[in-house]
């Protein structure tokens, strides 16, 4: 096809959506201005084209453009942007290429300060007329470098002689000129995502700020200081959707706008604006990153920066660039420049000095936010993939850990910031749950942190409705300070984890766990009989029997993890038969086999059953739990939200609330949908019970039935197997005791009410019924007000429990006590080949002399 002009639909006034397979364009108020564009249209063209139809003021904004570019492999999308003619030109060419006959052109519209004089795509070239004052500009867009208006400075008026200055002279680089800047960018950056969580779609937009601060010294630990925190932060996608964490990824074209230079060569030029220092200094390090040079700092100070080449002594190379500030501005401006490098290397080098730690945070952050358990490896990769240099373990330690303190502020401080988040929280969602325990400090109005509770007022309301069944467990903090999180989950209608409570403590104690079910049984939930399955954790095992907290029998019921107590067993008789054997006998749901599994136990091994028969049988055997557990042998509900918070165990306190708050409105906006839904299509009970009754009613229709008791509703049950069982309707009971242990009716006696035209929903409890599990995740979570709308905290001030913080720098030591439950089942030894034993191999063969 051959045209002279190309149809093309401008999309303004929304937001670019990426997905895996899609790039689209949202918002309520987006806009579209459908344009025809000629064959031979450059990209300047093109940009007022786009001004002039959409009315946007080029004064004020600049334009980004992205095209909606097809790919071959599939019906799949990906963004393109359009930044020169040469993009034009095969933008265009998609018609003539491709089956669309229409091209989508997204435009992003970003707001310029007006002193910046900027094109699109890159920096403005400003050569300095009669001694350096700017006198004439135009309001233009691009990134954050270009000329600036006349401010009345004379540059050369400077001492030039500051170049020379001894390196004590030379100020922090962290002056306050860019320590505003950063405030007001990062202010900027939290408010965007403010706007977006308010955003009734719930669709959350990465707000990217400008570059960050970035030291001339690389890994200064003394120059890092945290940015501002915000509590109202949206959640990342693990916040937004914690059932799909394996699919979070990052954008590959929104993560960070790198500053560019402003002539074609990527020298720098004299004249050349940047908004700070922070920017100038960014720009120089991604300069000498790509040119495979290195320089040095001659001096720095918050007036002036020199910067020269580090071979400038043996290779004789010229290179230099000498910076000073506009004065009452935190504008930089480069007012001599000798360049480009006439030096070569020696040799390949695997790392580069300017790609220092901050620079590495700076380029990982949007991948931080999109996946906060992100290994060292994966940085060290996404680094090598993005300059070509291998930077060091360390090197992309630091800068993990730097990039978690700007998104999520700073640990020590969060301590001090937690109760007030709490504050936040409960304004907009009141009846939340929070105790405190402090310890007296001999500072006045200040206490050291020692432990604090929480429980959302939906997750109170709604475990009403689910089983009475919760699952306990603790586990590590990773930050910057130790402690344990200790969390409690129900299990609803639909057999799926229901978070309760939360705490984090400075470990797991007797004291420690006697306190948190306390504050459950006083705050949370007084429902008698719950059914509560942990390990067999001391503290907990003291705390379930103490009659003071409310949780000892009639009023509770403490069952043990099977899993746990297999575990304990394999620890002491090291027999994986015998362990086998005891998780039957676990899980048997009658005595009849329980007894059977307990003598072949006896049999092999009778030291192992006296050990089995010492613990009560009700606390890890199904068939003595007498329906208290639902059939629930584990704690992995509490184990597969741990793995939820594992990223998060790693953050400041304050952000680890957060994630709860935020998960915990994903788990019940879905779910209350799907309960929604199921009571509009008049479903009577859950999937999980629904698909569970449709087996076993295949199955009754099989079995042979002979009656006995009229009133009573008597049965005798034969199974295809052989296998015979009583079923008395009366009482709701069947010898096989599945009824019992799970809530709802085995085939048996599905079988007889067939038999009998009797309707055997009836023998369903009500926690499985649509209403019921609707009813749990009914309450709504409320969006937090902004910060400064939350109210003032007037109590004591909790400072970091420093008896806690970690000692030395780098990844912490794994905490947790590692067993067999470790080790995957099935997992072949290694062997030797030397000796050609298992368990090692030819390098750590001690037997290597003898075999040699």
């Amino acid at each position: 096809m051959s045209v002279s002009t190309i149809p093309v639909i401008c999309y303004y006034h929304g937001q670019i959506v990426r997905t895996k397979t899609d790039v689209e364009y949202e918002g309520s108020e987006t806009c579209i201005a459908p344009l025809k564009i000629p064959i031979e249209c450059t990209f300047q063209e093109l940009i007022d084209m786009v001004y002039s139809k959409t009315n946007i003021d080029k004064r004020r904004f600049k334009l980004v453009l992205i095209c909606k570019y097809p790919l071959r492999n599939g019906n799949r999308f990906q963004p393109f942007p359009v930044r020169d003619d040469s993009s034009v030109r095969e933008m265009l060419d998609l018609v003539n290429t491709t089956t669309i006959e229409e091209i989508e052109l997204f435009i992003k519209v970003v707001r310029v300060k007006a002193q910046l004089n900027q094109s699109v795509g890159g920096h403005e070239d400003l050569f300095v007329r009669d001694h350096y004052n700017v006198a004439q500009f135009d309001y233009g867009c691009g990134p954050s470098s270009g000329p600036v208006p006349d401010t009345g400075v004379n540059v050369d008026d400077e001492d030039s002689a500051a170049e020379e200055r001894n390196d004590e002279d030379v100020d922090d680089e962290s002056d306050g000129a860019d320590a505003d800047v950063e405030v007001d960018r990062h202010a900027s950056f939290f408010r965007a995502f403010n706007q977006a969580l308010e955003n009734e779609q719930g669709i959350y937009v990465s707000a990217q700020a400008p570059s960050c601060d970035v030291s001339n010294h690389p890994d200064d630990e003394t120059s890092d200081e945290p940015s501002p925190v915000t509590y109202h932060l949206p959640p990342t996608p693990q916040f937004e959707h914690v059932e799909n964490l394996d699919i979070a990824v990052a954008s590959c074209w929104t993560p960070w706008v790198q500053p560019t230079t402003c002539n074609s060569s990527g020298e720098f030029v004299i004249g050349q604006v940047f908004n700070s220092k922070s920017d100038l200094q960014e720009a120089a390090k991604i300069y000498s990153i790509k040119a495979h040079q290195e320089y040095v700092v001659v001096a720095s100070s918050k007036k002036l920066l020199v910067l020269r080449c580090k071979k400038a002594e043996e290779c004789h190379c010229a290179w230099k660039l000498r910076a000073m500030v506009i004065k009452n501005t935190s504008l930089f401006v480069i007012n001599k420049y000798t360049g480009p490098h006439t030096c070569v290397n020696p040799c390949l080098n695997r790392d580069h000095h300017q790609l220092d730690s901050q620079l590495v945070s700076t380029h990982i952050k949007t991948l931080i936010q999109a996946q906060f358990t992100l290994s060292t490896a994966a940085i060290q990769a996404s680094v090598m993939e993005k300059w070509g240099y291998q930077v060091s373990y360390k090197k992309a330690l630091d800068g993990k850990h730097k990039a978690i303190r700007q998104l999520f502020g700073d640990f020590s401080q969060s301590y001090t910031e937690l109760p007030r988040l709490f504050l936040g929280i409960e304004q907009s969602n009141p009846g939340c749950a929070v105790v405190w325990k402090t310890c007296e400090t001999n500072m006045p109005n200040t206490e050291i942190f020692q432990r604090v509770f929480w429980s959302f007022k939906p997750s109170i309301e709604g475990f009403q409705h689910c089983r009475p069944v919760m699952s306990i467990d603790g586990t590590h903090l990773y930050g910057k300070y130790k402690g344990k999180l200790l969390i409690a989950m129900g299990c609803d209608g639909n057999n799926q984890l229901f978070p309760l409570a939360f705490a984090i403590t400075e470990g797991e104690n007797t004291d420690s766990w006697g306190w948190f079910l306390a504050c459950i049984r006083n705050h949370v939930t007084q429902r008698p009989g719950i059914c509560v399955i942990s390990d067999r954790h001391p503290g907990i095992m003291a705390a379930m029997v103490d009659p003071h907290l409310g949780w000892a029998t009639p009023f509770a019921y403490h069952r043990i993890c099977m899993r746990h107590f297999a575990s304990n067993f394999m620890t002491r008789f090291k027999d994986k038969i015998l362990k086998n054997l005891v998780c039957r006998a676990a899980l048997a749901s009658t005595e009849r086999k329980f007894k059977k599994h307990m003598n072949t136990i006896g049999r092999i091994n009778s030291e192992a059953l006296q050990w089995l028969e010492a613990v009560p049988f009700q606390l890890w055997a199904l068939s003595h739990d007498g329906g208290r557990r639902y059939g629930l042998m584990t704690t992995n509900i509490s184990e597969v939200f741990n793995s939820v918070l594992k990223g998060a165990r790693s953050l400041p306190v304050t952000a680890l609330v957060q994630l709860t708050f935020f998960c915990l409105n994903g788990y019940f906006v879905a779910r209350r949908e799907v309960g929604a839904n199921r009571l509009a299509s008049t479903e009577q009970f859950t999937p999980y019970v629904d698909a569970q009754i449709q087996a076993r009613v295949v199955k009754a229709g099989s079995m042979e039935i002979v009656l006995y008791d009229h009133e009573k509703g008597l049965f005798h049950i034969k199974s295809r197997r052989g296998r015979t069982h009583r079923v008395t309707l009366h009482e709701k009971t069947c010898t096989c005791v599945k009824t019992l242990t799970y809530g709802f009716p085995c085939s048996h006696i599905i079988s007889a009410c067939q038999h009998r035209c009797v309707d055997f929903r009836l023998f369903v409890e009500s926690y499985y019924t649509t209403q019921s599990y609707y009813d749990t995740w009914a309450p709504l979570f409320h969006p937090i007000f902004n910060e400064d709308e939350w109210p003032l905290y007037d109590g004591t001030v909790i400072v970091a429990p420093e008896s806690m913080r970690r000692s030395g720098s780098g990844r912490p030591k794994s905490t947790r006590l590692h067993n067999e439950m470790d080790v995957r089942e099935g997992k072949t030894l290694i062997k030797c080949g030397l000796c050609k034993q298992l368990g090692h191999n030819r390098r750590s063969c001690k037997n290597r002399s003898q075999v040699q």
